[in-house]
């Protein structure tokens, strides 16, 4: 995985819209984003599966001629939004690019290819494009039943309790989520997680 800010250059999402400052993990870890490393070892993914208690997977597969109507598709996922569980996704080829929001509110752009496993938060605002090889194949992983609800961003959104709830978990304090001011510190790690590389 590569991490950096994207460049907010206009032009085709899936561009690398690299800006050349890069993203320390640690800053990742800030925002409770986590990263794994592993290359044909579905053993390992099903040990973090097993130890988030998720039940149910699926793959999916982006493409022009495996997705129907794909560009409007692959601009619908480009549109910001949140879920309310968890999103866990191991690329098993291809790749693409997730953008997550920062604590000032900029993008960070995280290039993801195969064997990468990314876990973003609940409430965390995202959205993913595919590269310009269009196409990804991805296991997603469900706590329950497999869904994909995007809540687009909006001021609904940033009241709901799920955001809040990041919010209290990254920055650490009510007064922080309710004034919308962040903390400049950032955390060594995510409580809980073992690092994977």
């Amino acid at each position: 995985m590569k991490a950096y800010y994207y460049d907010n250059v206009p032009g085709d999402q899936r561009l690398p819209h690299d800006s050349g400052r890069p993203v320390p993990p640690s800053a990742l870890e800030a925002l409770n984003v986590t990263h794994h490393y592993l290359p044909d070892d579905l053993d390992s993914v099903n040990k973090i599966a097993t130890s988030r208690n998720y039940k149910n997977r699926d793959e999916i597969e982006i493409s022009p001629t495996l997705l129907p109507n794909y560009e409007e598709k692959v601009k619908t996922f480009f549109h910001e939004h949140l879920h309310e569980d968890e999103e866990i996704r191991y690329i098993l080829a291809g790749g693409g690019y997730f953008d997550v929001r920062g604590k000032g509110d900029e993008w960070i752009r995280l290039r993801l290819e195969r064997g990468d496993l990314m876990i973003m938060p609940a409430g965390i605002y995202h959205r993913f494009t595919t590269d310009e090889e269009n196409y990804t194949k991805a296991l997603r992983l469900f706590k329950e039943d497999p869904k994909w609800t995007p809540l687009k961003r909006s001021e609904g959104t940033d009241a709901n309790d799920y955001r809040k709830e990041y919010l209290k978990s990254r920055d650490g304090s009510e007064e922080n989520v309710t004034s919308g001011q962040a903390k400049d510190g950032t955390l060594d790690a995510v409580p809980g997680e073992q690092r994977i590389t």
